[in-house]
């Protein structure tokens, strides 16, 4: 799945919806071209369009002839282009370490992870809210500590492919596919997968609760197709509260430019091995699949006064650690550490 991969009902003013756009504007833009549904019908659009394209020409033409004789112009007939609100390239970067702890099988020893990050996209416009949005990704776990036969990294290089619909630079409804490959030292044909997503958001009370419905999976991950979602509850002006998996947070907008959160997350990625011969008999296996995650916990703090960079410092608890290889049964689990991370984004 990768690491990374969050409208408005009408016109809202709270800045804060505009970060949630809603199924709700897919749903009126659709019906706004010409759907064929009950709601709204077709004499709406068709007043829409005379009052558009007749009523006001005619109008602007008859003002002035009167006192401009047959002098006018044609942008007065013309409709307002639409300003483009979002951002067409999107950088990311981050690197998060956590500190060395024991495995659970004290054969094993311990062990550190050091994770790196580095993502670059541009949005194509499509039309009006609708893009295209295509990039890259490449990801890398360094693993320290005890030599003890599991891996000593974990890499990925993946493309990213999308179709969005995004208000204010944040998609309320997506579909993407980042097909790549996920490998330990060596690319080969069998370590290509193609991991998705899809998610959309709508709202169950206007302005202050959301849904958010999610989906995704992978060729080598278990289970092969997985949920996600949940709600997002804009508590006032300043708090909302964001439990929607795999990344729950309680926000806090301490001025324009700071943001404090709560946070937690779960971070799942599928890699081919090449050899893994450690000290427990039941683990020593060529050329398989290991499911790695980690699931943290801990505090975020967000400045945005340069724009339009974001830079995060995060810190707290790396709860868990695991290296599942699922299709031999064996999954090793690591003990509860500390971890930092430092991150920079931006926008343009």
């Amino acid at each position: 799945m990768g690491s990374r991969h969050s409208s408005r009902s009408g016109r809202v003013t709270d800045p804060h919806v505009a970060k949630y756009m809603l199924a709700e504007n897919v749903l009126t833009e659709y019906i706004r071209c010409g759907s064929p549904g009950p709601i709204y019908s077709q004499v709406h659009l068709l007043i829409v369009k005379i009052s558009r394209y007749t009523l006001f020409p005619f109008l602007v033409l008859a003002v002035s002839s009167v006192f401009a004789g047959e002098e006018y112009t044609l942008q007065a007939s013309a409709s307002p282009v639409p300003k483009d609100e979002n951002s067409h390239d999107l950088f990311y970067a981050e690197s998060t370490y956590t500190f060395s702890s024991d495995f659970k099988e004290s054969r094993l020893g311990d062990g550190d992870s050091w994770y790196k990050d580095f993502q670059y996209d541009h949005r194509f416009l499509i039309t009006e809210k609708w893009y295209f949005r295509a990039g890259g990704e490449y990801e890398r776990y360094d693993f320290g500590g005890t030599d003890n036969g599991l891996p000593n990294h974990l890499q990925a290089a993946s493309a990213h492919l999308a179709l969005e619909y995004d208000v204010h630079d944040h998609p309320g409804l997506s579909l993407e596919l980042d097909p790549g490959f996920y490998f330990e030292n060596h690319v080969s044909e069998d370590a290509f997968d193609i991991p998705w997503k899809a998610f959309v958001t709508f709202p169950l009370k206007k302005d202050k609760v959301f849904a958010v419905i999610g989906v995704g999976g992978a060729l080598y991950q278990d289970p092969i197709v997985a949920p996600g979602g949940g709600l997002i509850w804009l508590i006032s002006d300043k708090v909302r509260l964001q439990a929607v998996f795999p990344r729950p947070a309680l926000v806090w907008d301490v001025t324009d430019d700071w943001e404090f959160r709560l946070m937690g997350e779960i971070s799942y990625d599928s890699f081919r091995t090449d050899d893994v011969i450690t000290p427990l008999r039941k683990l020593q296996v060529h050329n398989a699949i290991v499911q790695y995650h980690e699931d943290r916990a801990g505090g975020q703090l967000t400045y945005s006064g340069l724009k339009p960079f974001k830079i995060v410092a995060a810190g707290g608890c790396t709860v868990q650690r695991e290296f599942d290889f699922f299709r031999h049964g064996v999954a090793e689990k690591i003990d509860p550490a500390p971890f930092v991370r430092l991150s920079i984004e931006a926008h343009f």
